[in-house]
């Protein structure tokens, strides 16, 4: 390349880099003076701050709240409600859940800030309210409820009107400390404002009522969706389907599975709900209802998906009915479920319900017919063979996965534990492969098993491979 041309390429490479710097500066300038201006000691905060006429984005927002933030998270809220209340900025989900924590930590904060308005005069609107609203959404704190309750009733003295996303906002809360019967008052309280419940508002009760055992009440906000035009679909009755499943209620679960397909269109059956119906059944120890169910989903043309599967075959094997599970292995291939998915849940099933010598058969037959095991099936297999003491078939096996061209992730644990295992065993040809694998695979040798490791084969002459597994603990 001529002179001329490496000469070019430097500066321009050299201009890149001072654009970058000046960028990162002229960042971090922004971010200083909003900060600044959060500490005036007089006039509005919130018009000092618009005087700036900054341009907002995540990374500037993000700074500000960094300064303030744990030590003055009033300013940090502050500054976060008027950043939110800008026409050129909005808050993504990412930032509400970033200021948050400062509100998850002292919910009281809120309240001040309200207060703070007030003490200085500054006009509120119901937009401020909403904003706040957002935030207070993701505040797990229990006592957000309240907080979001008071919020609504601020709004009534001030003469400010919340709409229908605020309104849930707070029946949310309401329904997830159980507090139904402020929740009914409250969608009372929108008929009386001409609000009108949304979908969302309907689901958040129907779980709501789910959740405190009052399923009639739930079903009753289903009729209520239909005398009020809100239109029903499979996700609110499958809603409250699970609700009767989960507290017993499988006669009137059945029923509305009836219901839905009479209603039909959107409303018809999916796999969620057949799912729903068939775990239910399973919990109960009642796998032969449960596979009654999965008949009517292929006559239905539903197609059953992994989780159903997954879920009948580990009730099988808790009832010791290995061999309906290898039935049932074969039946679901008509809904699209391979051998290979279906091996891998029944492998994982008999390992949970200690049948190991059916579980390494079958793993075994797997691995001879070119069905890839999964990870967990993997993890779970050489993991329990190592605790049996049987190091070496371990080793051998995990050789055979390799070999297979299975692509899976094993924790590093269970290498390090079948590397201590094949050391303490005096397998050193094959203590000397697995850490060979491991080193290729970057896998680090960790406490408690590194110690005896290194100690057995320092002492077995291999003090180059001792220092190579110590660098990767370095690292």
């Amino acid at each position: 390349m001529p002179f001329s041309s490496n000469f070019q390429l430097l500066l321009c490479l050299s201009r890149l880099k001072n654009c970058k710097f000046l960028t990162q500066r002229g960042v971090a300038s922004v971010a200083d003076t909003l900060y600044s201006h959060l500490h005036k000691s007089s006039g509005s905060i919130e018009k000092s701050l618009s005087m700036e006429n900054a341009k907002l984005d995540a990374h500037c927002v993000t700074q500000v709240l960094d300064k303030c933030f744990p030590t003055q998270p009033h300013l940090g809220i502050r500054f976060f409600i008027w950043a939110g209340l800008q026409s050129s900025y909005k808050h993504s989900a990412y930032m509400y859940k970033k200021a948050s924590v400062a509100v998850n930590e002292n919910p009281q904060v809120i309240l001040d800030l309200i207060r703070s308005y007030e003490s200085e005069g500054y006009l509120v609107t119901a937009k401020t309210f909403k904003e706040l609203l957002r935030l207070c959404k993701e505040v797990q704190h229990a006592d957000m409820a309240n907080v979001s309750l008071w919020l609504l009733r601020k709004m009534e003295e001030l003469n400010l009107h919340a709409d229908t996303p605020m309104f849930n906002i707070v029946i949310s809360f309401c329904c997830k400390t159980g507090d139904m019967k402020m929740a009914e008052n409250l969608i009372r309280e929108m008929s009386c404002k001409d609000l009108y419940p949304d979908m969302i508002t309907y689901m958040t009760m129907i779980e709501g009522f789910c959740n405190a055992g009052q399923l009639e009440n739930a079903y009753s906000m289903l009729k209520d969706m239909k005398s009020h035009g809100c239109s029903t679909n499979s996700v609110v009755y499958t809603a409250l389907l699970n609700g009767f499943c989960r507290f017993g209620s499988m006669e009137r679960a059945m029923e509305l599975w009836k219901e839905m397909k009479k209603e039909g269109g959107d409303c018809n059956p999916n796999v969620v709900t057949y799912t729903c119906l068939i775990q239910s059944f399973c919990k109960k120890g009642k796998w032969k209802e449960a596979l009654q169910i999965l008949d009517r989903m292929r006559d239905l043309g539903c197609s059953a998906n992994y989780v159903t599967v997954s879920t009948l075959i580990d009730s099988l094997c808790n009832e010791g009915n290995v061999e309906e599970a290898y039935r049932l292995c074969d039946k679901v291939r008509e809904h699209g479920i391979s051998h290979e998915d279906c091996y891998n849940s029944l492998v994982i099933a008999l390992m949970r319900t200690e049948n190991f010598e059916e579980a390494e058969r079958l793993f075994r037959v797997m691995l001879a017919s070119s069905l890839k095991p999964d990870s967990l099936a993997c993890s779970l297999l050489l993991k329990e063979l190592c605790l049996m003491g049987r190091v070496q078939d371990s080793f051998f096996l995990l050789e055979e996965i390799d070999n297979s061209g299975c692509i899976i992730t094993i924790d590093s644990d269970i290498y390090c534990i079948l590397l201590l295992g094949l050391c303490e065993q005096s397998h050193l040809i094959e203590a000397k492969k697995l850490a060979e694998i491991m080193l290729q695979k970057s896998v680090v040798l960790r406490a408690p098993y590194n110690e005896g490791v290194i100690e057995i084969l320092r002492n077995s002459g291999e003090a180059d491979l001792v220092e190579r597994l110590t660098e990767t603990q370095k690292g």
